[in-house]
C-alpha cells in the first residue's frame, strides 16, 4: 500500500479526542497491519501536515508520541523511519509477520484447569427471579433483614481498629465461639471454638478436605444417587468418587467394603440424605464410625438441611458420637439465612486443627470480618434460633401445600412423600417415565425440576423429580403444579 493512500484513509473524529492522538492511532494501527514495514520511512512532518491539512505541532507530536513508545525512530538529518522492531508485535505472539491474526492458540491449562472447562456453569439467576421448583433455596422474603443491617451497622462501628488488619485465617474467635456454642446446643458436636475453621460455603470445605486429606488418585466413598457438588470437588483434586449406594438407612457401609475396602474417606449426608432425604439410622451411624476406626479413615459429615427438622427430634450429629476423632463436620449458613452469605464452618479433629488453619490461610487469609462480626452477633442475640423457629413451621406448611396439591392436581402420575427434615421433597414419576426428558419438558412450562438420575453416577433409582418448596407461597406451588400437570398427565 502506498504512503499517499495509508494517510488518505484517514478520517478526523470529532468527539473530543485530539487530532494528534487520532493521527498515532491511525499510524500505528497501520504499523501493525504491516501496512507500514519495519524500516519504511515516513513522510516529513511539514509535507504531511499539508496532505492531512493540520498542524505541522499535530503530526509532530503524533511522531513523538510513537517514537517514545518505539514505533518509530530517528535519524538526524535522514527522517523517521518504522523501528526494526515494533513493541506489539513482540508482545502479540497472534499476529504474524504480514499483521494477519494467527488462529488463536487453545488455553495452556493444567489438568485441573482443562477439569474445571468440562464441569457446568451454575444455572442461578444473579437476581433471584427463581421458578418453582428450584430446590436448596431459602425463602428471603422471610428473613428479618432489617434486624441483620441494624447489626451490622452496629458491628461496623464497634469494632476495633485491629480487626480491619489481616485477623486470624481460621476466622474471627467470637464467630467461632458461637457456633461452638450452636452446635453443642443444637446438633450434639462435641467441640471447642480451636477446632472451628470458617470458610467460603460447603465447596471450599470440600476442597480444603480433599486437598489435605486424600492424596490424587486416591478413592473415595460417595453417595449414590449424591451431592454432585461434592462428587465435582473431588474429581478437581484427582480424587476418584466411588459411588456407593444407599438403602432406608443411608449409605451402605457394607456395600462400601465390597466395592473397595480400602479407601480413606468417605463423604456422606447423614441428617437429611441430598437427593433422596434419607435420615442415616444409628445402627448405620456406628457402622460407619467402626468403619473408619478401623481402616484409620475419615469421615466428611456434611449436616445438610438439619436445621429444619419438622417432626421429633434429630438425630445428633455423627460427629457428637465419634470417639476416635475420624470425623470432619462441616455446615453452611447459605440455606439457613441467605445463599449470598459465604460462610460456613467446619469442625476439626483436634490432630488436624494446625494443617486447616494453615491450609485456609494459604487459600486465601481468612473471610470478611464484617459479615462474621454481623453473623457472631446475630448468633449471640438469639436471631438465628428465632428465625429458625418461624421457618420451620413456613416450611412445613409450604411441604404439606405441595404433598396436598399435587395429589389433588396431578394425582399418581407424581406421588410427593412427605418428609420430616428439609428445604425438599422427592416426586416419584410412574416406571416408565424419563425423568431427564421431563425436566426438559417441565422447564418449557417455567418448572424446574432436577431429576433423580442426573445425580447419578451408577445405582439407579425410579424415576423422581426433586422439588424444592422453601421459597414459594402456596399459590404460586398450586399454580406450577396445574402447569406441570399438562406434561404428566
Amino acid at each position: 500500500m502506498s504512503m499517499h493512500l495509508i494517510f488518505s484513509t484517514l478520517e478526523w473524529r470529532s468527539g473530543g479526542q485530539p487530532k494528534y492522538l487520532q493521527l498515532y492511532e491511525h499510524i500505528r494501527r497501520a504499523i501493525l497491519n504491516g501496512h507500514l514495514k519495519s524500516g519504511e520511512q515516513l513522510p516529513p512532518s511539514r509535507a504531511l501536515a499539508r496532505q492531512l491539512s493540520v498542524s505541522r505541532t499535530t503530526v509532530m507530536q503524533a511522531y513523538e508520541h510513537l517514537s517514545a513508545e518505539g514505533y518509530l525512530s530517528g535519524q538526524t538529518g535522514a527522517g523517521t523511519f518504522v523501528s526494526e522492531q515494533v513493541p506489539d508485535q513482540l508482545s502479540r505472539p497472534g499476529v504474524t509477520a504480514a499483521g494477519i491474526e494467527a488462529a488463536p492458540r487453545p488455553p495452556l491449562l493444567s489438568k485441573r484447569g482443562e477439569a474445571i472447562t468440562q464441569l457446568p456453569g451454575s444455572s442461578n439467576s444473579a437476581n433471584y427471579n427463581l421458578k418453582p421448583f428450584r430446590p436448596g433455596t431459602p425463602s428471603l422474603w422471610d428473613f428479618p433483614f432489617p434486624n441483620w443491617f441494624r447489626l451490622m451497622s452496629r458491628q461496623s462501628k464497634s469494632l476495633g481498629f485491629d480487626a480491619f488488619g489481616y485477623g486470624d485465617a481460621a476466622g474471627y474467635l467470637p464467630l467461632r465461639q458461637a457456633i461452638t456454642h450452636y452446635l453443642r446446643q443444637s446438633r450434639g458436636v462435641r467441640c471447642e471454638p480451636e477446632q472451628v475453621v470458617i470458610v467460603n460455603g460447603i465447596q471450599q470445605a470440600l476442597g480444603l478436605a480433599c486437598q489435605l486429606l486424600l492424596n490424587p488418585g486416591d478413592g473415595a466413598w460417595i453417595e449414590d444417587p449424591g451431592y454432585n457438588g461434592a462428587r465435582e470437588a473431588m474429581r478437581l483434586m484427582g480424587i476418584r468418587p466411588i459411588p456407593i449406594p444407599l438403602d432406608a438407612e443411608g449409605l451402605s457401609v457394607e456395600a462400601g467394603k465390597n466395592v473397595t475396602p480400602n479407601v480413606k474417606l468417605a463423604y456422606v449426608t447423614p441428617s437429611h440424605q441430598y437427593p433422596l432425604g434419607v435420615v442415616m439410622s444409628l445402627a448405620r451411624r456406628l457402622e460407619l464410625l467402626d468403619w473408619a476406626a478401623q481402616e484409620e479413615a475419615w469421615i466428611l459429615e456434611d449436616d445438610y438441611d438439619s436445621e429444619y427438622r419438622y417432626n421429633g427430634k434429630p438425630l445428633a450429629a455423627l460427629q457428637g458420637i465419634d470417639r476416635n476423632g475420624r470425623v470432619v463436620y462441616m455446615g453452611t449458613f447459605s440455606k439457613v439465612l441467605f445463599p449470598a452469605m459465604r460462610l460456613g464452618y467446619m469442625v476439626v479433629p483436634p490432630a488436624l486443627v494446625d494443617v486447616f488453619r494453615r491450609a485456609k490461610e494459604y487459600s486465601d487469609r481468612g473471610n470478611s470480618i464484617l459479615e462474621q462480626a454481623t453473623l457472631s452477633a446475630f448468633l449471640e442475640e438469639g436471631g438465628l434460633e428465632r428465625h429458625l423457629r418461624r421457618m420451620r413451621v413456613l416450611y412445613q406448611e409450604r411441604q404439606e401445600a405441595l404433598v396436598y396439591w399435587s395429589g389433588k392436581i396431578i394425582g399418581d402420575a407424581l406421588r410427593v412423600n412427605p418428609s420430616d427434615t428439609g428445604l425438599h421433597a422427592v416426586g416419584w414419576l410412574e416406571r416408565d417415565k424419563d425423568d431427564r426428558q421431563v425436566a426438559v419438558l417441565l422447564r418449557r412450562h417455567e418448572v424446574i425440576a432436577s431429576p433423580i438420575s442426573g445425580y447419578t453416577q451408577q445405582y439407579r433409582q425410579a424415576p423422581g423429580l426433586v422439588l424444592g418448596y422453601a421459597p414459594y407461597r402456596e399459590g404460586l406451588i398450586r399454580e406450577a403444579l396445574g402447569r406441570m400437570a399438562r406434561v404428566l398427565t
